[in-house]
């Protein structure tokens, strides 16, 4: 009997040192050496074999079973149309679904529903298909207007280029306000991919997600919703026409709610003049944080915007954190825009902010 007790302590010490090792290893901050980021990431996001013992059980079973699925416009592949292929997974899919999509150009308007968690989208790095539609506010809503539309959870997407084809707002048009993407589903991890569009090119609207390597580019509001939501290497270009331009809207409205978003040695370009803002307080609790950012001279010496909210001054969080280049410039930021403390910054600056220990895996290999 003490045997069985004593092997029952060790299993239960190994689990828990395994354990406390992961929680370690996500807890790592993000490197202040923007050259570090690609060892530091192969560090700490390990591939399916080796952290079985971790993820999510769900995830692992549908990693282990997972299929490859073809798109080819020339009609080479399983199927012709992303579209199709999408249609061909089933409902409350339980299985990783890789959907391999060939160079060129697709004019479709993508959904993948919440009973189908699992799906990859991915190109290759050296010819990224381009996932294209004209959807506006005024033919389908704000929200329903994106190229692709996510629900589900556990959706992973590398080396795409998505777009909303639709004209730059003039200020007169009605519903001009158009999506390239919307992410409702958690656990999402988007690698090396572009968002192209205007007013709210991406809707990132509820969950855990991560970003890596991507590019997104808009003028007002093109970063939206109540994502929780880390963003590394990310270039943020503004298509400024020299009217007000606003990089973020995130819409947090309770203390409890844990969402945010969190920049880590992204980088804001474009043009249009110093009239852009760092983000606005759409939510009277609205969250998001730039850290080893460089900022273009494109930035408002404000920085922040308050819409006019002032009660809203108060319950904001706006933060900085050792960021560059002439947008950085702290002197003239309004007083609800704050430089962060290395203390105060910590939780934007690891992979625990988004729980990836749980979900996160590398990007998917563009050459299978």
């Amino acid at each position: 009997m003490k045997l069985c007790m004593d092997a029952l302590a060790i299993t239960r010490l190994v689990t828990f040192l395994a354990t406390f090792t992961t929680i370690l290893a996500v807890s790592t901050p993000i490197p202040v050496e923007k050259s570090q980021i690609d060892a530091w990431f192969s560090q700490n996001v390990k591939p399916l074999a080796d952290r079985k013992a971790e993820l999510d059980p769900a995830l692992v079973a549908a990693e282990e079973n997972a299929t490859i699925i073809k798109v080819m416009s020339d009609g080479t592949g399983d199927f012709k149309t992303i579209t199709e292929a999408i249609a061909s997974v089933p409902a409350d899919n339980k299985k990783r679904v890789m959907i391999s999509i060939g160079d060129g150009i697709y004019k479709e308007k993508l959904k993948i529903d919440r009973n189908k968690p699992f799906v990859t989208l991915y190109g290759s790095p050296k010819g990224m298909p381009k996932l294209t539609f004209d959807g506006d506010a005024a033919k389908f809503g704000t929200v329903y207007s994106a190229t692709l539309i996510v629900e589900a959870d556990y959706f992973t997407a590398a080396n795409l280029v998505i777009e909303n084809s639709s004209p730059r707002p003039d200020g007169v048009r009605k519903g001009a306000q158009a999506l390239a993407a919307r992410f409702m589903g958690t656990k999402a991890a988007i690698y090396n991919c572009k968002f192209t569009g205007f007013q709210d090119t991406l809707c990132d609207d509820d969950g855990l997600h991560f970003y890596k390597d991507c590019f997104i580019q808009g003028t007002v509001d093109f970063i939206f919703g109540k994502g929780t939501s880390l963003y590394v290497n990310t270039q943020l270009d503004v298509a400024g026409d020299g009217g007000l331009a606003v990089i973020t809207a995130h819409s947090r409205e309770q203390e409890s709610d844990g969402s945010g978003y969190s920049f880590v040695h992204c980088s804001i370009t474009g043009t249009g003049g110093k009239n852009t803002f760092l983000g606005r307080a759409w939510m009277p609790r609205s969250r998001v944080v730039f850290a080893y950012t460089t900022m273009a001279d494109i930035i408002h010496p404000e920085g922040w915007n308050d819409m006019k909210h002032a009660g809203f001054d108060k319950t904001v969080m706006f933060g900085e954190y050792k960021c560059s280049g002439p947008g950085s410039v702290s002197t003239g930021r309004v007083s609800y825009g704050k430089q962060l403390s290395d203390a105060e910054v910590n939780p934007f600056l690891s992979l625990a902010y988004v729980q990836s220990e749980k979900w996160l895996l590398p990007p998917p290999n563009p050459q299978v």
